[in-house]
């Protein structure tokens, strides 16, 4: 079955509602069709019809691809777990999304560095912000995001400033932006780099989608840089997901007076930092050898 059909089929599993997204991941890369997946779920005891009348015949997938062909004609592509072009070290990752939404340019290369940190920072924790990923752009790694307000703006608009690429990992669909403050900003990026959401295209933010986030955040991402975080952020979550994804994390040494920052110190593929240049010396080594990263 043609690609847009097998998307068409994954919407109708997703839709549905009866099974966690995780579950049917899990399922419809193991079988290899969502069509497979969809249909077996639909002929329970030869019931298809009167188990879900929504999504009975190919006629309904034809729909929901006229509506995933009127997204992309919005500038949204969507792509899935059983697209070629879906990210390979996001597939590598227990919490990867069945499908995401794409907005801008594709990433070519595969050396993707998040910088992240709190939405209320230091005049200190900016600069080190600024100098980490104007750095990083310059020397031609992708400088990755999550659009938050204080250092993620810093990161984002820095790397756009010195000409460098940008990808922004957003908690809301595309269709949203959050922080309104950053509205020209996400324009920006997907005019210049790329934007990326696990969300429908209307989904507004929520207390779960951040962490979500976070988490796509890091598979997607080689690495971690994580300037300024408390206990309470998702850039201390980040921080522990990239250790537990396999990937590399740099911590700024003004972090060891959290408790938290000294005890993920001591785990291995952890540097703690002092400036920029300790993250630039470090840039060879990210690129894992093929079978480092593991599956979580």
């Amino acid at each position: 079955m043609d690609r847009e059909l097998e998307q068409a089929a994954l919407v109708a599993l997703l839709r549905r509602g009866d099974r966690s997204w995780s579950d049917l991941t899990d399922q419809v890369e193991s079988v290899g069709s969502a069509w497979e997946v969809l249909d077996g779920a639909l002929d329970v005891s030869g019931q298809g019809a009167l188990f879900d009348e929504a999504f009975a015949d190919e006629k309904d997938l034809e729909g929901i691809a006229a509506e995933i062909a009127a997204w992309e004609s919005e500038g949204m592509r969507l792509v899935t777990v059983l697209d070629d072009d879906y990210p390979l070290y996001l597939r590598l990752v227990h919490q990867r999304p069945p499908f995401l939404f794409l907005r801008g340019t594709p990433v070519e290369d595969d050396l993707r560095v998040a910088v992240v940190g709190t939405r209320n920072p230091t005049p200190e924790g900016v600069a080190h912000a600024r100098a980490i990923a104007g750095g990083l752009a310059e020397r031609g790694v992708t400088v990755v995001s999550g659009l938050a307000a204080g250092i993620d703006t810093a990161a984002h608009g820095t790397a756009l400033a010195v000409g460098g690429r940008t990808v922004g990992v957003i908690g809301t669909g595309l269709r949203r932006s959050y922080p309104a403050q950053n509205a020209r900003l996400q324009g920006e990026i997907a005019e210049r780099g790329l934007l990326l959401s696990q969300f429908w295209p209307d989904a507004p933010p929520s207390k779960t989608s951040f962490p979500m986030r976070n988490a796509v955040m890091s598979g997607y991402s080689l690495a971690t840089v994580v300037v300024e975080a408390a206990y309470r952020s998702g850039a201390r979550m980040q921080a522990r997901l990239a250790l537990e994804h396999g990937r590399r994390v740099f911590l700024m040494r003004s972090l060891m007076t959290h408790e938290w920052a000294r005890e993920y110190a001591a785990r291995p593929n952890t540097t703690v930092i002092d400036g920029p240049d300790d993250v630039f010396t470090e840039l060879d080594s990210l690129v894992p050898a093929t079978g480092e990263l593991s599956w979580m």
